[in-house]
């Protein structure tokens, strides 16, 4: 026999479940999982200038060197490929995001986990700049790093398959930020111009960008997570020149040196000091976003092969562009101030 409810009554058990749906509490998003990272490097953040490789033990390093921090944007593999940055190889097994946690410098996988966290957290800083949204994208995309695969103590990046190579031999490069967003900077650059470079001008300005970034990024995520910073900011991947340093504080690069166009030697490195200490000074005058915004949207404008007075006056009109007159009389005076010929 069929059972039939009065109209009243499912009426009013309708509306019972409706409130009960509006009343039930929205779920939260679940939370990114967590990898056990360098707070940038142990030297910064513990101000200790005698720390040495110890040929990877794990106890050349104090645990409070580490700091557990979000692998965000990844996707649902279980390894450490996201929205922008993925893992492509490495020596050893694979990281697992299940135990990403848990490594130590000691494990290789350790430095898959630094190179995750580090190169998506570059790319979210151009992200908080208005970098793929109001401005254009500067290098969003999946960037792909192969790790502890270059056999020597050195990295670079690639641009015939647009990869970050990251070496080993002393300090592990990838166990360095710095190191880690320094070639992040030339995969922007390269994104921004493809084949960025071609000039010993142009390669100077990539390397001083390299390391710009590599500070801008740094002091970003120290502010971010609250993380201490004992060392020289100015001072580039101070934990990976400790193995080829001789004396403190142990600097691959500073970005604060007194040299001028008037000192070029005609080597990328060594001529990029000079640009590094006028994007330096801009930050210092502008502040730090201002500075950024204008420094990296700059960059679509320059050459392949640009020189240091066109970059120069691309940044100024940059500068002039976004923020007004006061902005880029700023621009030009850093420029002017490291005897940059044309501005």
């Amino acid at each position: 026999m069929s059972h039939r409810t009065p109209r009243g009554l499912l009426a009013a058990a309708t509306l019972t479940v409706a409130f009960s749906t509006l009343a039930a509490p929205a779920l939260a998003a679940p939370a990114a999982p967590q990898g056990r990272i360098f707070m940038v490097n142990p030297v910064q953040s513990s101000g200790d200038q005698a720390l040495t490789d110890g040929k990877d033990a794990a106890s050349a390093i104090p645990e409070a060197a580490y700091a557990s921090a979000a692998l965000r944007n990844l996707d649902s593999s279980g390894g450490l490929t996201g929205k922008w940055a993925y893992v492509r190889s490495d020596t050893g097994a694979s990281a697992k995001v299940a135990d990403a946690g848990t490594y130590t410098r000691h494990d290789d996988q350790f430095e898959q986990v630094m190179a995750y966290f580090w190169v998506n957290e570059a790319q979210e800083y151009l992200q908080s700049l208005g970098f793929g949204s109001e401005l254009r994208g500067a290098n969003d995309r999946a960037q792909p790093v192969r790790i502890n695969q270059w056999g020597a103590d050195n990295s670079f990046f690639t641009d015939k398959k647009a990869e970050i190579r990251f070496g080993k031999g002393g300090v592990d490069d990838a166990e360095d930020a710095e190191v880690i967003v320094h070639e992040y900077g030339h995969a922007v650059h390269n994104a921004q111009v493809p084949g960025f470079g071609t000039s010993e001008e142009a390669g100077s300005i990539g390397e001083a960008f390299g390391d710009y970034l590599a500070v801008a990024v740094g002091d970003h995520a120290d502010a971010k997570y609250g993380w201490p910073r004992k060392a020289d900011l100015a001072c580039v991947a101070d934990w990976d020149s400790t193995s080829y340093t001789s004396s403190a504080p142990h600097c691959l690069r500073r970005v604060d040196t007194d040299k001028t166009y008037a000192d070029k030697v005609g080597e990328v490195h060594a001529d990029g000091e000079i640009w590094s200490r006028a994007l330096f000074d801009i930050r210092g005058a502008l502040g730090a976003r201002t500075a950024d915004r204008i420094i990296v949207n700059a960059q679509f404008d320059f050459a392949p092969d640009t020189s240091f007075s066109a970059a120069a006056q691309a940044t100024i009109a940059t500068a002039e562009k976004m923020y007004g007159a006061k902005a880029a009389s700023t621009v030009r005076a850093a420029f002017a101030a490291r005897g940059i010929p044309g501005v």
